[in-house]
């Protein structure tokens, strides 16, 4: 699809006779694991014309998100943990994320009011609802939601969602469905304890199993968690460890590659999943 041939191991290359460098390149997967002679060989293909990525740049420039299997890979460790994101880059994302989260509470404000008495004639319960999450740096701090859960849901124990959940109110399915029960955490970003875009936070209980399933999970705290990211406009909500590490592969894709033109993307995208219905229910039952 993208003009490229296949992974093979370096000592295969002479046998491949077919390769034409107007149409086909290579893709490094560690450059350092090379001879000197290998180098060479690499050296001669680009001469000839042909493209040469580093396994990073072709998955940054191709899938936009770093797969659970590379994760591990020591220049995609590299790359992130020597990643500095500029004081000027935050401090605009925290000024013009403040300022928007605060004109979207005083204009929602209505909805919210809306939402909350609905919420309150169905089964009398609390509005709000709350919970631990882990944000940057591993911090726990608390997040607000409207209520869209039976009272006591989870007296049995911490669980995913899925997408029959008979533990979801009627009320509380349109407020997923429309995303309005995530819009208390607007308090969380003018507070800093969250971004409008980043990496879901996740709660601390989950988190611990998977950390222990993913290799190098604990990068996705390099940066403030957001109310939406990468990760969701690319995959619909999480409920499993698989739907994770699919996550986590757009999360460090976007910690990598942070800027305010992205966050304007994510950000419009978002509306437009919002008005569509999409993205707010588990893949699977």
């Amino acid at each position: 699809k993208y003009g490229y041939y296949k992974s093979i191991n370096i000592e295969s290359l002479n046998k491949l006779k077919h390769l034409k460098s107007d149409k086909d390149g290579i893709i490094i997967e560690d450059i350092n694991l090379l001879s000197n002679k290998d180098k060479k060989k690499l050296i001669n293909l680009k001469n000839q014309g042909f493209k040469i990525l580093s396994l990073v740049s072709w998955l940054e420039r191709y899938l936009h998100r770093y797969p659970a299997e590379f994760i591990s890979s020591t220049n995609i460790l590299n790359e992130l943990l020597n990643y500095v994101q500029s004081n000027t880059s935050k401090r605009i994302k925290r000024f013009s994320e403040f300022t928007l989260s605060l004109l979207l509470l005083l204009i929602l404000s209505p909805v919210i009011i809306l939402a909350a008495i609905f919420i309150k004639i169905e089964d009398g319960g609390p509005i709000l609802y709350s919970q631990n999450r882990n944000g940057f740096g591993g911090a726990i701090f608390r997040i607000y939601k409207l209520r869209s859960m039976k009272i006591n849901a989870e007296k049995k124990g911490i669980q995913w969602a899925n997408k029959s959940d008979p533990r979801i109110t009627k009320v509380g399915y349109w407020l997923r469905k429309t995303r309005i029960d995530e819009l208390p955490q607007l308090i969380s970003v003018l507070n800093g304890d969250m971004s409008l875009i980043g990496p879901r936070p996740e709660r601390p209980e989950i988190d611990v199993i998977l950390d222990k399933e993913i290799p190098n999970y604990q990068l996705r705290y390099l940066m403030r968690p957001g109310l939406s990211g990468w990760a969701q406009v690319n995959y619909p909500y999480g409920a499993s460890i698989e739907d994770s590490k699919m996550k986590l592969s757009y999360d460090l894709y976007y910690i990598k590659n942070f800027s305010t033109i992205f966050d304007l993307l994510i950000f419009f995208e978002t509306i437009r999943l919002v008005f569509n219905f999409r993205g707010s229910q588990p893949i699977k039952k």
